[in-house]
This record gives C-alpha cells, sequence and structure tokens, in this order.
C-alpha cells in the first residue's frame, strides 16, 4: 500500500479492509474505538508520533511494514 511518505490518513486507512486489519492487529488500542469526523483526518504520522508513548520503537516499524504490504 502507498503510505504517501506517511501523509496517508487513519480514514484512508481504515477505509482498507487489509490496513484496518493491520492497525487492529498491531495497535490493538484502536480496535474498538469509534473514530470519526476529525480523527479521520490525523495522519498516519501524527498517529505513529502519539503511540510513541505506548508502544516500542520495533513495533512501530512492524506496523509500517505490515501497512506496505498490506
Amino acid at each position: 500500500m502507498d503510505l504517501k511518505d506517511d501523509k496517508i490518513t487513519v480514514g484512508e486507512l481504515l477505509d482498507d479492509p487489509r490496513s484496518r486489519a493491520v492497525l487492529y492487529r498491531k495497535i490493538p488500542m484502536l480496535a474498538g474505538r469509534q473514530l470519526t469526523g476529525a480523527s479521520r483526518t490525523v495522519t498516519l504520522e501524527q498517529l505513529l508520533s502519539f503511540t510513541e508513548a505506548f508502544l516500542p520503537k520495533w513495533r512501530i516499524v512492524e506496523v509500517l511494514e505490515a501497512l506496505r504490504r498490506a
């Protein structure tokens, strides 16, 4: 998947079943959350900078690699 230099939005990722599955599998805190409105306009880059407080760097790298393969 083209992540647009990590500028792809969370909404775009969630609209694609493959990338949505990756996000929910690799970042379980997103699963079950209703991401609507402004939260869908957050870029992948912004999301990952937020998750750095909760996820180790290796997990973030793993998420990016899995999304690129999706």
